[in-house]
């Protein structure tokens, strides 16, 4: 009987090449490999973008959650959607009209400084550790499924991703995306949370045997709310992985609305994974692993048959992050990191001019291979490194704690220069670093150190504050720069435009 849950796993699997072969017929040039060409309407803005945020974490994390703290387990996923809904709120619309490939060229763009290209070597660590960390997540569920040990399960899945990634890119992605989406809502809200609700007895069997304290909003305790955030709502609103899938919207307004659609979307699916978790927890109250909880539903709770899309839709969450990751790691590298670079090693140009390339110059070809590449990284990354957690957990919190109020700034003060900009990022780089790593020495255990919150709290205030000083004690950005800036802001310039430093 197993066996038609893994036929179901497998054909879900095959599926996703052929949505790889689909895409490769939609794409013709850089901006379709990149972005989808810019042309995603409402249903398959909404529908991506609420894949590419709802990876592992939210999904099988999320009804862990709620496995061992009950209703309040929803924070984790409750935060994520509210990063959504505010980025898509408060600056998608300006962020779509720029007409650009990643968060550091917006950056150069706002400030006409070099001091902010840094930003690129964060983001693309970032980027690639959240690739490996979803690319190991998705990969447990093969070791339950097929028996598999965890090298090969990495090595399969891994292959699976990298194949419908680089052949036909953003489109690949969007279309695989769309049908994660679709098998995520049916395996979680019509499938998964009636069996589960049905199973434990409704609300009043799981009040009458797991107590009324599970039905707190406050039961997983006020600090670890705050923590989410702080770490997963600020880390939304610059992450290039969803700024990507910001540039691929059609319109500024599907950008905010369709996007305000997911964040909506992502808030109701933590709902339904702490429902379902705290479902299990009368079903299934012996299991030692919280991260075990979905899958022992699927296998255990759930008719055949729905087990196994159930289980493609928790292969298919994380596959959309990872997917997402990728090409947003393959686009920082080839836009931002090589120019940089090379800038360094005095192979930009004359005057550097070159180092910063239009996107324009990007052709399929070159794109692939940089996927394919940094693809293979990250594979080998999921097997090698045994704490890709860790890893993930220090690019977040530079991602956060050093970029955050740079990027932020540029978008909402005006006042705000590239030297500011440049010292913020050092200083709020340095800082996190700086408290992680005391903590990390004087700690009891490596929980109270490199997964502290103390790390970014103290980032972003070191970073506030020297964004704020140095812009005030320094000279305003030069008035050309500001001039390019709100050109682009008004959606006057075309796509592939240049982007260089104006000085």
């Amino acid at each position: 009987m197993q066996a038609l849950n893994i036929a179901i796993v497998v054909a879900y699997l095959v599926a996703m090449l052929g949505f790889g072969w689909w895409g490769k017929s939609r794409t013709r040039n850089a901006s379709d490999y990149l972005v989808a060409g810019r042309r995603l309407g409402p249903f398959l803005y909404t529908g991506t973008m609420a894949a590419v945020v709802l990876g592992g974490a939210s999904t099988v994390g999320g009804v862990g959650l709620g496995y061992q703290y009950g209703i309040s387990g929803m924070w984790l996923v409750v935060a994520i959607g509210t990063g959504v809904l505010l980025l898509s709120l408060l600056f998608a619309p300006t962020i779509q009209r720029l007409k650009i490939y990643t968060v550091s060229q917006m950056l150069t763009l706002r400030y006409g400084h070099r001091a902010t290209r840094v930003s690129g070597i964060v983001m693309l660590a970032y980027t690639l550790m959240l690739c490996a960390t979803s690319t190991g997540a998705y990969a447990t569920i093969f070791v339950v499924l097929f028996g598999w040990d965890r090298a090969l399960s990495i090595a399969v899945g891994g292959t699976i991703v990298l194949i419908y990634s680089t052949i036909g890119g953003m489109w690949s992605i969007t279309l695989a995306d769309m049908a994660q989406f679709i098998i995520k809502t049916i395996g979680v809200f019509a499938l998964m949370l009636p069996f589960s609700l049905a199973a434990a007895g409704g609300f009043s069997g799981i009040a009458e045997r797991a107590g009324g304290e599970f039905f707190s909003i406050t039961g997983i305790g006020a600090q670890s709310i705050i923590t989410y955030f702080v770490v997963y709502t600020l880390g939304l609103l610059i992450g290039q992985d969803i700024w990507q899938r910001v540039f691929t919207s059609r319109t500024p307004e599907i950008a905010r609305w369709g996007g305000s659609a997911a964040g909506i979307y992502c808030i109701l699916y933590g709902v339904a994974g702490a429902m379902i978790g705290m479902s299990a927890s009368v079903i299934l109250p012996a299991i030692e692993s919280r991260d075990d909880v979905y899958a022992d539903i699927a296998l255990n709770v759930l008719p055949i048959g729905i087990g196994g899309l159930v289980l493609a839709a928790a292969v298919a969450a994380m596959m959309s992050t990872a997917s997402g990751a990728l090409i947003a790691a393959a686009t920082v590298a080839r836009t931002d990191v090589v120019p940089f670079v090379a800038g360094w090693l005095g192979r930009g140009g004359a005057n550097g001019r070159s180092e910063e390339r239009s996107t324009s110059d990007h052709d399929v070809a070159s794109s692939r291979w940089w996927v394919l590449g940094l693809g293979l990284v990250t594979i080998a990354l999921a097997v090698i490194v045994q704490d890709v957690v860790a890893a993930l957990t220090i690019a977040y919190d530079i991602l956060v704690g050093g970029l955050l109020v740079a990027i932020l700034g540029g978008l909402v003060w005006r006042r705000g220069n590239g030297i500011g900009a440049g010292a913020s990022m050092a200083a709020g780089t340095l800082v996190t670093l700086g408290v992680m790593t005391f903590l990390e020495v004087n700690a009891e255990n490596q929980y109270d150190g490199i997964y502290a919150n103390e790390p970014i709290y103290f980032g972003l205030v070191a970073s506030l504050v020297v964004y704020v000083v140095v812009s005030l004690a320094t000279r305003p950005t030069d008035a050309s720069v500001m001039e390019a800036w709100d050109r682009r802001v008004a959606g006057e310039v075309p796509d592939d435009a240049s982007v260089e430093p104006s000085r």
